[in-house]
C-alpha cells in the first residue's frame, strides 16, 4: 500500500491520535450529515430491539424453533427481491424524499406491531407480514441514504464517513438485541416496539432537514436495474469489490455452525454460541472505531484484498484451535478485518461511481449483504454435514485465502486502484 500524509479540512497535519482512532471531520463539517449519522445510530437501536422482540414473541406464540427461523426468511427474501428495485427508484426520484417515506413507513410498521401488543392481538401470520413489509421499507431506504452522502461530503471524506457509519450498524446490532431483551423482560413486547416507533423520530428529522436530493441524471427516462447491470459488468474495479466479498462471505462464513462449535469443541453451552456470535461483531466495532490508520492508504484495492485474506487466515486458523479465548479473539479479528474491507469497498463505490448509477450499485450491495452470509450459512453445514466442522471452517478460511489470491493475480487494475485518481 502506499501511503500519503493526511491532512484535516484546514490542510493542517492530522494530530497523532487520529492515526488510530476513526476520523470525526464527517461530523465536525457537515451539520446534515451529522443528523443524519445520529438518527441513523438511534433507528438501528431500536430495529435491532424489534428484530429481537418479533422473535421472541414467535416463540412465546409457537415453541417452536422452526417458526422462529423463518423470521430471517420472511426478512430475507424482500430485502434481496427489492434491493435491486430499490436503488433503481433511488437513481430515479429525489432521495431525500425516498428516504423520508420509507423511513415513516418502517416507523408506522413499529407503531402497528405495538398496537397489536397492546390489544392482545397474537399472530403468527400478522408478525411474518410486518417483517417482510419492514424489509421492503429498508431495502428502500438504505440506497437512498447510501447516495446521499457523497453529496453531503467532499470526496476526501466518504472513507472517513464510512467508517463512522461501520460503528452504527456494529454498534446498533450490539446494543438493540440486548436493550430489547431487557425492555421485553420488565415491560413487554409492546414497550419495545413502541420505543422503535420513537426511536425512528431522529432519523425521520435528519431526513426532513435534508435539501433536496435529484440524482444527477440525463434525460427523464427512468432509472432500470438492467442499466445498473450493464454499467457494473463493463466497470472491472467495481464488479471486484463484489467478488472479493463473495470470497469471504461464500467461502468462509461459520456462523451456521457456532452452535455445534460451542458444544462439540468447546464443552459450552448457548451461552458460548452467544459469545461466538458476538466476537466478530465486537471485532467490526474495532474496525470503525480504530480507523484513523485507513486515511493513509490510497490504494483501496490492495487493502480490500489483503482485508479478505486475513478473514480467512482467521477463520481457518479458528478452524485449529480448541481453546475458547483464542476463538474468540480470532473470530473479533476476522470482524476486524470484514469492516476495513467494506470501508473501502463501500468508498470505492461512492467515489468512482457516478451519482446516476450509486443507488443501483447501492442496491447490488444490498442483495450481496442479504444474500452472501445466507449462501455460506449453506455451505458450511453442508460441509459439515459431509465431512466435520473442523474441515468446513478450516477449508473455507483456506478457499477464501486461495480465490482472493486467484483475484489479486487477476485484477491488476484493481490492486493498482488510487484514490486519488478513481477508475471504476
Amino acid at each position: 500500500m502506499t501511503a500519503t500524509e493526511p491532512q484535516s479540512a484546514d490542510d493542517s497535519p492530522v494530530p497523532e491520535r487520529r492515526r488510530l482512532f476513526a476520523d470525526l471531520t464527517p461530523l465536525r463539517t457537515s451539520a446534515h450529515y451529522r443528523r443524519l449519522w445520529f438518527g441513523s445510530t438511534v433507528s438501528w437501536v431500536g430495529q435491532g430491539m424489534t428484530t429481537l422482540a418479533v422473535s421472541l414473541q414467535v416463540y412465546d406464540i409457537t415453541r417452536s424453533p422452526f417458526s422462529v427461523g423463518l423470521v430471517g426468511l420472511f426478512s430475507l427474501v424482500p430485502l434481496v427481491v427489492f434491493g435491486l428495485y430499490g436503488g433503481a427508484i433511488a437513481d430515479t426520484v429525489d432521495r431525500r424524499k425516498l428516504g423520508l417515506y420509507s423511513a415513516s413507513g418502517s416507523a408506522v410498521l413499529s407503531v402497528a406491531l405495538a398496537t397489536a401488543a397492546f390489544a392482545g392481538f397474537h399472530r403468527v401470520w400478522f408478525l411474518y407480514g410486518i417483517v417482510a413489509l419492514q424489509a421492503v421499507c429498508a431495502a428502500l431506504n438504505a440506497p437512498a441514504r447510501s447516495a446521499m452522502i457523497p453529496r453531503l461530503l467532499p470526496p476526501e471524506q466518504l472513507r472517513a464517513a464510512n467508517a463512522l457509519n461501520s460503528m452504527v450498524t456494529t454498534f446498533g446490532m450490539l446494543v438493540g438485541p440486548s436493550l430489547g431483551g431487557l425492555i421485553v423482560g420488565f415491560a413487554g413486547y409492546q414497550t419495545a416496539y413502541l420505543v422503535d416507533a420513537l426511536a425512528f423520530a431522529a432519523s425521520l428529522y435528519a431526513m426532513w432537514r435534508l435539501p433536496s436530493m435529484l440524482p444527477d441524471r440525463k434525460g427523464g427516462k427512468r432509472a432500470s436495474v438492467l442499466d445498473g447491470l450493464r454499467f457494473l459488468a463493463t466497470r472491472p474495479n467495481l464488479r471486484m469489490t463484489f467478488f472479493s466479498d463473495f470470497c469471504a462471505m461464500i467461502l468462509a462464513h461459520p456462523r451456521a455452525l457456532f452452535p455445534a462449535i460451542a458444544v462439540l469443541w468447546f464443552g459450552g453451552d448457548a451461552k458460548t454460541a452467544g459469545l461466538l456470535v458476538a466476537a466478530p461483531a465486537f471485532g467490526a466495532l474495532l474496525g470503525g472505531v480504530l480507523s484513523g490508520w485507513q486515511g493513509r492508504v490510497r490504494h483501496h484495492g490492495q487493502a480490500i484484498l489483503i482485508a479478505v485474506a486475513c478473514w480467512g487466515t482467521a477463520i481457518a486458523v479458528f478452524g485449529l484451535t480448541r481453546n475458547l479465548w483464542l476463538g474468540l479473539l480470532l473470530l473479533a479479528l476476522a470482524g476486524y478485518s470484514d469492516t476495513v474491507s467494506m470501508i473501502f469497498r463501500n468508498t470505492m463505490m461512492q467515489v468512482a461511481a457516478p451519482d446516476e448509477m450509486r443507488g443501483r450499485l447501492q442496491g447490488v450491495f444490498i442483495v450481496v449483504v442479504a444474500g452472501g452470509p445466507r449462501l455460506g450459512d449453506f455451505l458450511a453445514g453442508s460441509v459439515a454435514d459431509l465431512t466435520s466442522p473442523a474441515v468446513a471452517v478450516t477449508g473455507g478460511g483456506i478457499a477464501c485465502v486461495v480465490a482472493v489470491g486467484a483475484l489479486a493475480v487477476y485484477g491488476r487494475g484493481f490492486r493498482r486502484y488510487d484514490a486519488l485518481d478513481p477508475t471504476p
